[in-house]
């Protein structure tokens, strides 16, 4: 039996199985009041609406995403992770829009994800309204002006084939019929509160064929004080620092209380396994930020953000103390260097050590590591030192490693990378996720 929310907002006893499909209106925190708790290995599923454009275009939000609300975990407690076993992802979606954005200037204080107002009667935050389709299409709800602080400097509208995983741009016709039922071809969940970016009817690059993959971009567990959920990652958070709103901070003040669940990774999608850090009693477990598909880099700032369902099950790793997520991705999604040998492979490794005299041969199992920085050279070197420090290999070995047996790949511009090695099982073993590490890539 499927919990709800109902049924958990005050609950004592851990429940197996939850569902949970209520937002947070953009913001992260301890003053986020959790469901749950969840037991331990138990079951989380939730219905997500789209981030980043309808959010962004919704001027109440103050951030940049919708992401569910925070799930306490029994057993979780700060210095501990928990791990994510992602069992099913499903894009509910018909169609969507995306592009590269415009800031609207004078619509906001610092930060258009964070602080918006209406430059005619002033509200901050304002509700607001779609009247019509297209560019001016969201509305003061005090004064009916048009109030988004986003424009497309290049947009398109796609639709989505779940069933065959293939996508379509469509042309300005196609995308005006959308427009006028967008929230429909959406999906919005009930209880989501941003206006859908289909709205906006921006079709500039019709008849496009694409792949669809789909994946999160906003997961992992609660931060350690108030933030926007966007930001929640050293590249956009960055603008919090010293920031002209409520959500101002120092460098430090940042880096301590961030989770990096905004990483906008195409692998951590079904099938992976996500080991998230416990900066919060309970871990406060959310997601969001659902994607159709993209390539590594999210080249254009936004990719395809869909409505969609996750389910889950959740697994408390005791005292792993981690500053950001470590990544169990799917093999086909491992750097080529860093793929488990097969059977043949380690025989003849085996071989090759007994021809030259070499004793041992390390047996050992893949590892990403997820950096973030405000840049990429700086995202780079947060994450290899995440990987000495979680490991205890020294810095120059994590460097060689990462060498001849990983690679470094961009996430997302301007600042978050996978840094993927083959670590030592015993280390692993150590670190309490060598269980997991063998179960995934079905090691010995």
């Amino acid at each position: 039996m499927t919990t709800t929310l109902a049924d958990t907002t005050t609950a004592q006893q851990p429940v197996k199985r939850l569902r949970v499909e209520t937002y947070t209106n953009g913001l992260l925190g301890p003053s986020q009041p959790m469901l749950g708790p969840l037991a331990d290995g138990g079951t989380l599923i939730t219905g997500t609406p789209p981030g980043c454009w309808g959010p962004m275009i919704t001027p109440a939000f103050q951030g940049g995403h919708e992401v569910t609300q925070p799930v306490a975990i029994a057993g979780a407690e700060i210095g501990d992770a928990v791990a994510l076993k992602i069992q099913r992802m499903r894009v509910t979606s018909v169609a969507t829009s995306s592009g590269v954005m415009q800031f609207v200037e004078g619509r906001y204080h610092g930060d258009p994800f964070v602080a918006k107002f209406c430059n005619a009667c002033g509200t901050e935050h304002p509700a607001s309204h779609v009247e019509g389709i297209g560019a001016e299409a969201i509305r003061c709800d005090h004064c009916g002006a048009e109030v988004s602080a986003f424009r497309f400097a290049h947009g398109y509208v796609i639709v989505l084939d779940q069933e065959n995983l293939v996508s379509l741009t469509v042309n300005q016709k196609v995308a005006d019929q959308l427009a006028g039922k967008a929230p429909q071809m959406s999906a919005l969940p009930q209880l989501a509160a941003q206006h859908s970016i289909l709205s906006l009817a921006r079709a500039d690059m019709p008849g496009v064929a694409a792949h669809m993959r789909p994946f999160l971009g906003n997961i992992g567990t609660t931060p350690a004080r108030d933030l926007p959920d966007s930001h929640n990652c050293a590249d956009f958070g960055q603008y919090l620092v010293g920031a002209p709103h409520r959500y101002s901070m120092t460098t430090e003040e940042l880096h301590a209380a961030k989770t990096d669940g905004h990483m906008d990774t195409n692998s951590v999608r079904e099938g992976c396994i996500l080991i998230c850090p416990v900066k919060v009693p309970g871990a406060g477990v959310y997601m969001g930020d659902m994607h159709a598909q993209q390539g590594n880099g999210e080249i254009a700032g936004h990719a395809t953000d869909v409505s969609g369902e996750t389910e889950l099950t959740v697994e408390v790793i005791k005292n792993l103390t981690i500053d950001g997520p470590i990544l169990l991705q799917n093999v086909d999604d491992l750097p080529p260097m860093a793929r488990p040998m097969s059977i043949e492979q380690r025989q003849k490794v085996r071989e090759l050590a007994a021809r030259w005299g070499q004793p041992e041969v390390e047996e050992s199992g893949p590892i990403t590591f997820i950096g973030s920085g405000v840049n990429l050279n700086a995202a780079t070197e947060n994450g290899l030192r995440r990987a000495a420090t979680v490991t205890g290999l020294p810095y120059e070995e994590v460097l060689n490693r990462a060498t001849i047996t990983g690679s470094i790949e961009i996430s997302r511009l301007p600042g978050t990378v996978r840094v993927t090695i083959l670590c030592p099982m015993s280390i692993l073993d150590c670190m309490g996720i060598g269980n997991l590490v063998r179960e995934k890539y079905s090691l010995q």
